[in-house]
């Protein structure tokens, strides 16, 4: 359930109209479709998936949208700025000592005195990486990444010892106090969803906005739906090779297979499983298939950190107290202004979580790319998530805080 991959360019893609999914092939101008909205709350990915349809359709009425996305330039008539910012570097980088065996990877950019946010990477065991800065207005916005215990730079690398939800809990409070920051915007998709509900519910005090991004709620059905054959049914291709690599008699449960094999006294046992294992995630987590995303399996580092750490947490359900907890204590967070950003045909995470969320949490924004899979980086999902930073900007600039 990770937040990785590049954009890529999104062509004979399925039409923008919510209520239906059968295929254009070239509108005549004007190229204008209408969205009824029950819900206020609930909206589509507007006017701007809407321009990239009829770009990818032939309509040529519209400036291009990739290049508009890449040039971190506000479109015209759009409100909010929806396009990515330029790349930055970093103006400090750390480490943290958090335990007596972990340390984890931290880095600011942007503002170092604007208003603080923190990126909660995806996985757990994925890492960051520089293209998670572009989110943020790095004018306003001082931005803080760190990498997760065991994951990208942390150390040590794929550790599985103390490494549990609530001691990245815990980390994140370590970090926020070592930065000298009071309180935050927490920014987090996918596992990085997870993490950022459950800091939010611990820590509600500590937050002043939500962004979450292709929600996971780690309950069982998300897990059976990914990890025990559902999702075999969209991407059988990409099924069979995380499949054979399980004996026949092992296969009543791949998270348990997966974990022996992981947590194997020899070497490349470990790195097979998690070259199989992050294949099948890589493979799957774009709309269009993504190659370089796709590369990320074969790189042994990357994916023994992420299948590693990733099937630790399942194993252990999370960590949570029961299935439904994160939907338990919406309470806790209710006030909180929050936008969740979901892709409609988000295979590794499937709307349903992201529905079940909006269900108990109505005040909270919800919008569903109509056109996206489940990485950030696809062009629709890109444009809410940065739409959502730029809102909770424009919040605490008229909140003066």
């Amino acid at each position: 359930m990770i937040l990785l991959g590049l954009g890529t360019s999104l062509t004979n893609i399925f039409t923008c109209h919510s209520h239906s999914s059968s295929l254009i092939s070239t509108p005549p101008p004007p190229f204008t479709l209408h969205f009824p909205s029950p819900n206020p709350t609930f909206t589509l990915s507007g006017r701007k998936n809407l321009e990239f349809c009829a770009r990818s359709f032939g309509y040529k009425g519209e400036p291009n949208l990739i290049d508009l996305m890449e040039s971190g330039k506000e479109s015209p008539g759009l409100g909010l700025n929806r396009n990515l910012y330029p790349h930055i570097e970093p103006y400090s980088t750390g480490f943290l000592k958090v335990s007596n065996t972990h340390t984890i990877y931290w880095e600011q950019s942007g503002n170092p005195v604007g208003h603080p946010v923190v990126f909660l990477h995806g996985g757990p065991g994925g890492g960051t990486a520089p293209s998670n800065r572009r989110f943020f207005d790095p004018d306003f916005y001082r931005i803080i990444l760190f990498d997760q215990r065991g994951a990208g730079k942390s150390t040590p690398h794929a550790c599985l010892v103390d490494n549990t939800t609530w001691d990245l809990i815990d980390d994140i409070e370590k970090l926020r106090k070592h930065l000298e920051i009071l309180e935050w915007q927490v920014f987090g998709g996918s596992w990085g969803s997870t993490l950022a509900l459950a800091y939010s519910q611990s820590h509600p005090d500590k937050v002043t906005g939500l962004v979450l991004r292709g929600i996971f709620l780690l309950r069982k059905k998300e897990i059976d739906w990914f990890y025990e054959g559902g999702a075999a049914a969209i991407f059988p291709d990409a099924w069979e090779p995380f499949r054979d690599l399980i004996p026949e008699n092992e296969r009543s449960c791949f998270i348990d297979a997966y974990g022996k094999r992981l947590n194997s006294d020899d070497m490349e046992t470990q790195y097979a499983a998690a070259r199989a294992w992050t294949k099948w995630e890589m493979m799957t987590a774009h709309l269009l298939p993504n190659e370089e995303n796709i590369k990320r399996g074969d790189d042994d580092k990357f994916s023994l950190a992420f299948a590693r750490i990733e099937n630790h947490y399942f194993v252990n359900k999370g960590f949570f107290s029961s299935d439904s907890f994160l939907l338990d204590n919406v309470d806790k967070i209710r006030h909180i202004n929050t936008t969740i950003v979901q892709g409609r045909y988000d295979v590794c995470c499937p709307m349903m979580s992201a529905w079940d969320l909006h269900k108990a949490w109505p005040e909270a924004d919800f919008k569903v790319v109509p056109n996206a899979g489940h990485s950030a980086n696809e062009l629709g999902i890109a444009a809410e998530l940065v739409a959502a930073n730029e809102k909770l900007k424009n919040l605490v600039k008229n909140n003066g805080r």
